[in-house]
């Protein structure tokens, strides 16, 4: 086993540790919860030691970096996330790997998706992110829709050939009333994730919490925390 492959190996099995404790201490099983690992900035060569070591969902937040590695991994059982802000002039690309955006906010976006998922003959995977630091019908620092959108837009994408409404999404707030109150802001998307499925019961999937945050995430009722740094480890900033 190269060393890569051992230190990978070794952060997946702590990060696993942690879900399956932040699993038991809510009282639920592990398999409610979906581990994806956020591979940006780091090679195809990581994608493929993840996936020999089991990982089945990736996610990327920049189109650039994105495209090639999907190409480069396209032979692996992979299922990739697009996570970050999308401008619609890189939707075409994105449709063509990802199979779940997580990051639709805007009805120009699902516009868009919608033309490029016909076109390309395939489904993609919808999550709304919901901003919650945003005003009542403002948008987030980081993207998303305010908590008063959701609706419309998950109409929007329901109605929408091409996609799928999968359900939420969203990243622990930095500023706002929710600014370091992890759990209650999870606790807030679960409650968004009710009204939804409401109106939308199929759109069960709740993506939050990251490295620091994701027993939190699980505590509130999570499907999916999407885990980067204490999987891959600290890269330097390019540039």
């Amino acid at each position: 086993m190269t060393d890569r492959k051992s230190q990978l190996a070794a952060n997946l099995a702590n990060v696993e540790e942690r879900i399956t404790a932040a699993c038991v201490a809510a009282g639920r099983k592990r398999e409610e919860v979906t581990l994806i690992v956020v591979t940006k900035t780091y090679p195809a060569s990581d994608v493929r030691i993840l996936s020999e070591l089991g990982v089945r969902h990736v996610a990327e937040n920049r189109d650039q970096d994105a495209a090639p590695k999907a190409a480069a991994c396209a032979d692996l059982p992979l299922k990739w996330h697009f996570v970050g802000q999308l401008q619609t002039n890189k939707v075409r690309s994105v449709v063509g790997y990802a199979d779940i955006v997580q990051s639709v906010d805007r009805a120009r976006l699902v516009t868009a998706l919608s033309k490029e998922a016909v076109r390309a003959e395939r489904e993609i995977g919808c999550l709304i992110q919901v901003a919650l630091d945003a005003g009542v019908n403002g948008r987030g620092e980081r993207g998303g829709v305010a908590p008063g959108g959701i609706e419309e837009l998950a109409d929007l994408v329901g109605e929408s050939p091409g996609l799928r409404l999968d359900g939420l999404m969203t990243v622990a707030p930095l500023t706002g009333a929710y600014a370091g109150r992890e759990q209650a802001a999870f606790q807030r998307l679960m409650d968004l994730s009710t009204d939804l499925r409401r109106a939308h019961p199929a759109a069960t999937m709740v993506s939050a919490g990251m490295s620091a945050d994701l027993e939190q995430a699980v505590a509130a009722g999570a499907t999916h925390v999407r885990v980067g740094t204490a999987v891959l480890g600290v890269r330097p900033r390019l540039g």
